[in-house]
């Protein structure tokens, strides 16, 4: 079987494609998967480049999608031929956060899905949404979950809700889709005029070009008739909290979610606390919120926005184009 490996030390001119045992016919409670699609994301990149640290030898991606090709004793929820897409935090069900940590997250702390087939405990995958190839699929793994828990889970989202998101990278735009599907108002920041363009194409009712645009916040609020966004998906981390918060009402809500301008810096206790904001951080979900998450799919019939599509042997030429931040939306890679 044939995988992708990284071999210290690490980095992506390390990532090697090997032959591995084949993982054989599951067990009592396991699902046998051929694996067919994946997708990349920050966290992937950050393991891959040797910035996060993982054995020698590891398997990366931690988004994975296929088909079951057979089931063990006792597994009754997914029958031969079902499309499945794995999950971020295979022992995290249900319930509130029990992971602080990546040990068990796959690519990380232990083997992803950059690899042919897989055996796994069938709870470590979900149903696939309806209509979706194994790369469409495997976005909802860590993008769309993180989208899909800020704003509908922690963020209690309802028609006429007005929500912020920063950047065109595969969890912003997924939460655009997810914001207009449940009928919000959104404005979007980006850098390219041309990635607006394509964001109010997919529904986004205010374009905000942040470098011709220093005091985005107050933008925002302004373009809100001064009462402040009720959602802010924060994917920026320091550098662009203090924006957020000028943004947000008092009152609401903002999912801190990525860490692209650094993992430490200044927070503005005094605006936070005047707006009497949540400032909540989040790390995807549970196996029960991307279950959720499937069925809202299924029923408003919405599909990810893929923006290239590699095969798994040029995996690093894939990452390479993903730091290059050219994307919009997710990148995919298939086999």
């Amino acid at each position: 079987m044939k995988a992708m490996v990284l071999r210290a030390p690490i980095g992506l001119d390390r990532l090697v494609l090997e032959d591995r045992p084949d993982p054989g016919t599951p067990g009592p409670g396991e699902i046998r998967v051929a694996l067919h699609g994946s997708s990349l994301n920050f966290h992937d990149l950050g393991v891959a480049s040797g910035r996060m640290p993982t054995a020698d030898g590891r398997i990366p991606l931690a988004d994975g999608g296929g088909v079951v090709e057979a089931v063990g004793d006792g597994v009754t929820e997914f029958r031969v031929g079902d499309g499945v897409v794995s999950c971020f935090f295979p022992d995290w069900q249900d319930g509130g956060p029990i992971a602080g940590d990546f040990s068990r997250t796959p690519g990380d702390g232990i083997d992803g899905f950059a690899q042919g087939h897989v055996v796994l405990p069938a709870t470590a995958f979900t149903h696939a949404p309806r209509g979706y190839d194994a790369v469409e699929a495997a976005t909802i793994t860590t993008a769309g979950l993180t989208a899909w828990r800020a704003l509908v889970v922690d963020g209690k989202l309802k028609a006429g809700d007005t929500v912020l998101l920063l950047g065109t990278g595969g969890v912003s735009i997924w939460a655009l889709q997810i914001a207009k599907l449940m009928g919000a108002t959104v404005a979007i920041t980006s850098s390219s005029g041309e990635k607006l363009e394509r964001a109010r194409d997919l529904g986004a009712d205010h374009c905000i070009h942040y470098r011709d645009v220093e005091q985005w916040g107050r933008t925002v609020r302004d373009w809100t008739g001064g009462r402040g966004v009720d959602h802010v998906v924060e994917v920026g981390g320091p550098g662009t909290l203090a924006q957020s918060i000028e943004a947000v009402r008092v009152g609401g809500h903002i999912s801190l979610i990525g860490v692209l301008t650094g993992i430490a810096g200044e927070v503005p206790t005094a605006a936070l606390m005047a707006k009497q904001a949540r400032l909540q951080g989040l790390i995807v979900g549970s196996r029960r919120e991307q279950q959720d998450f499937v069925r809202a799919l299924d029923a408003g019939g919405i599909r990810p926005v893929i923006d290239r599509r590699f095969p798994l042997d040029q995996l690093a030429d894939a990452f390479r184009y993903e730091i290059g931040a050219a994307h919009f939306g997710k990148i995919g890679i298939e086999w």
